[in-house]
């Protein structure tokens, strides 16, 4: 009787159990990678945002630091500085629009006198509207 099985009544057969436990933990580590790649992609993108070079502050800058004490050279970069910031408003415009025609007078001649009072209070209150 050594090729008979024979049947064992105390002992229940093997049976096959499903196991997804490598399933789960693949699905974390893969979620758990996905979440550490936005964050360091957020990361990256706030510090370009924070490096960023902001033209907008840099001519507010130079604005503040003209030399009002050569007029025809400030003329110019007045003009060129203040160019940046005038269409924040219709009032910006206006303003910066009578600016320059203050200015007309001391940027197409060879030799101009200094600044007028009322020419670099356009200014200082050009400068002052302005914001970055």
């Amino acid at each position: 009787m050594q090729g008979d099985e024979i049947q064992l009544h105390d002992i229940k057969p093997i049976i096959d159990i499903q196991e997804y436990s490598l399933y789960y933990f693949l699905g974390l580590v893969g979620l758990v990678l996905l979440l550490a790649g936005g964050i360091l992609y957020l990361v990256v993108l706030w510090f370009k945002r924070r490096n960023a070079f902001n033209i907008r502050k840099e001519h507010k800058k130079l604005l503040s630091s003209l030399d009002l004490s050569e007029p025809k050279k400030s003329a110019y970069a007045m003009t060129y500085y203040g160019a940046t910031f005038k269409n924040d408003s219709p009032r910006h415009e206006q303003m910066y629009n009578n600016l320059i025609s203050k200015l007309e007078d001391y940027k197409y001649k060879k030799t101009v006198e200094r600044l007028d009072e009322e020419t670099i209070g356009y200014f200082e209150l050009y400068k002052e509207m302005c914001d970055v």
